[in-house]
């Protein structure tokens, strides 16, 4: 299948002009247009050592490299959080939350979802699919958790998703990148902030966008790599 044709799907199931308009999306630099692509490589980031595939390879990432990729490479980042359908509803049903409608209704970023859950069964059902998360403000195990706020990858850093969500009568965001201010901020608001990590709340939305590319005659898999190790005493 021709890169060109490749493209004109993918722009047709993620529309391109629903990026924030700073965004940096879509092909990351000059590709032959009528290269045959038999091969599809998705990944989160890109970074220069995985650049080295040979001919009729597309990677596709989520965040835009801080390179010019050799290999042809496409860029779906913000229109993938922002479209129904994609990132945010992949996190949702991940985590068998039912979607209400748009977080911030100024750019569509994230969900307000139905919980209706204890804490303890909500956990259950966050670490069946996480293996940890870290938590602000926690509850008992019996308080029901009526709504959530979901946003995929960097919600907890930005103080105004705190803001809102208190706003909106939320009882708790689930998102990844919590900072100090943050943390800090929903404890005096008593809301529940549970960071899954901006990489792991972002892979499922990577595993619904496998599925709609396995629409096409083109093998495609999903590079997993994190971004970070942790070093540990083992004296």
């Amino acid at each position: 299948m021709k890169l060109s044709e490749i493209i004109e799907f993918l722009n047709k199931e993620v529309p391109q002009d629903l990026a924030l308009s700073d965004d940096n999306i879509g092909l990351m630099g000059h590709y032959d247009l009528t290269e045959e692509i038999s091969s599809i490589k998705i990944f989160m980031d890109l970074y220069p050592q995985d650049d080295n595939y040979e001919s009729n390879t597309l990677i596709i990432t989520h965040h835009p490299p801080l390179f010019i990729p050799k290999t042809p490479t496409f860029t779906i980042h913000s229109n993938w959080d922002i479209i129904k359908g994609g990132a945010n509803e992949a996190l949702a049903d991940c985590l068998n939350l039912k979607v209400i409608e748009s977080f911030d209704k100024n750019t569509d970023i994230g969900r307000i979802c139905d919980a209706n859950l204890s804490y303890k069964d909500l956990k259950k059902n966050i670490l069946n699919k996480f293996n940890e998360f870290t938590i602000v403000n926690k509850p008992n195990e019996d308080k029901i958790i009526k709504k959530i706020a979901i946003i995929s990858g960097f919600g907890l850093k930005n103080p105004e998703y705190i803001k809102l969500a208190k706003k909106s009568n939320l009882d708790m965001i689930i998102s990844g990148d919590v900072i100090q201010e943050t943390a800090i901020m929903a404890i005096n608001l008593d809301l529940t902030l549970i960071d899954l990590g901006h990489h792991n709340s972002e892979v499922p939305g990577l595993e619904h966008l496998k599925n709609i590319i396995g629409k096409l005659d083109v093998n495609c898999e999903i590079i997993n790599k994190l971004p970070m190790e942790s070093e540990r005493n083992e004296h």
